[in-house]
């Protein structure tokens, strides 16, 4: 079953409204104020290989952190100058230059030791060519705290025993890309519903949501290729937020459609201005991580503005993460987007003072705070 968009809701039509809103309009933005931690994950790789480029993080408790990696990266021999712990200084991991899948799922405790290194589910991802593992989630509704790993490019879904022994379902054929029931097409995310529900973001080659029942059966699914309401140009990420909304990370359009969980119609849209790659939601924060330049973007759906920006430092090193408590500035110049939606209204509200961590790092109580964004008052 396949649901139209267009059959479902009037729309809010993106023609009348302004214009593009450029990168730069997009309110408030600074440098990403993250306190360095410098080499937390401690490297294990054997000698002669590295960090393979971590695609997803999982803090299940502060001392239980489970990390998605696209393998190791073998080392050239000599291994340059330059190399100061990771591949991404030498070059750009996801070209594929001296992968090999292994390690491609590990555990780490809060000051970032290897606890765990699953191995035994290495095989899952050989042969592949190209990026690999895309991303690790776990339904906060499940009591068996199952493990949920993309597979971007052999175009399957894997759900793991949280203790990591055991593979329990695997969605999708490997290497066989399709639109039916039962394949996907370089599926990108996950995200799950109170009512048991799972939402899959299909993703790269298909251009729609999958909707799988309670009993991880096919039930229905939504959009299409376009860039109007309801259609999607690369489906990158998928989250739940408050007023039983979905957000999903529409990312060639550049843009957050909002859909009612109820019955997948359209909502409204947040502009991005640059290429969405993730969504995290905390209350009626919404915070995307998107490239051009790379930065991660906080809104608020209560009200229609974007209140954040937070440029990445180009000298950042690969692998390092970073945690804050901060209090923001508005910017006199900037002009904060709207949230579209039918009936919604304008709201100015000032920055709050927040702690933010992306990826994995301590904060100034000791605790890890992972996963791209993870906020609290």
């Amino acid at each position: 079953m396949r649901l139209s968009m267009r059959a479902l809701v009037p729309v809010v039509l993106l023609g009348s409204l302004p214009g593009p809103i450029a990168a730069q309009d997009l309110g408030p933005t600074g440098p990403i104020p993250y306190d360095i931690v410098e080499s937390w994950a401690k490297p294990f790789a054997g000698e002669g290989f590295a960090f393979g480029g971590n695609s997803g993080v999982y803090a299940e408790s502060p001392d239980r952190i489970i990390v998605l990696q696209r393998g190791e990266t073998r080392l050239p021999d000599p291994v340059p100058a330059e190399f100061d712990g990771w591949a991404g200084p030498l070059w750009n991991v996801l070209s594929g230059r001296g992968r090999t899948w292994q390690n491609c799922i590990y555990v780490l405790d809060r000051d970032g030791n290897l606890i765990e290194v699953w191995d035994q589910w290495d095989y899952l991802f050989e042969g592949s060519d190209g990026p690999g593992p895309h991303r690790i989630r776990v339904s906060p509704y499940d009591p068996e705290r199952r493990i949920w790993i993309v597979h971007e490019t052999a175009h399957q879904i894997f759900v793991l025993s949280n203790d990591g022994k055991e593979l329990l379902r695997t969605f999708g054929e490997k290497d066989v890309s399709g639109t039916d029931e039962t394949h996907f097409g370089l599926p990108q995310d996950v995200a799950f519903l109170p009512d048991g529900r799972v939402l899959i973001a299909d993703g790269y080659e298909n251009s729609r949501v999958v909707v799988l029942d309670a009993n991880w059966n096919y039930l229905t699914e939504f959009g299409r290729p376009g860039d109007g309401p309801g259609e999607f140009q690369i489906v990158h990420s998928i989250a739940m937020a408050p007023g039983g909304r979905i957000l999903v990370a529409d990312r060639d359009n550049r843009r957050i459609q909002m859909f009612s969980q109820s019955d997948y119609s359209y909502m409204g849209e947040i502009p991005t201005g640059a290429l969405a790659l993730d969504i995290i939601v905390s209350g009626n924060r919404v915070f995307v991580s998107d490239v051009g330049p790379p930065r991660l973007r906080q809104f608020d759906l209560r009200g229609t503005r974007s209140i954040r920006g937070m440029r990445r430092a180009k000298t950042l090193p690969t692998g390092s993460v970073r945690c804050t408590r901060s209090q923001w500035t508005r910017r006199a110049t900037s002009t904060p987007p709207t949230i579209r939606t039918a009936g919604s209204r304008s709201s100015s509200r000032s920055p709050t003072p927040i702690r933010t961590c992306w990826w994995a790092s301590r904060t100034s109580r000791g605790d890890v705070a992972v996963h791209r964004i993870l906020t609290s008052v």
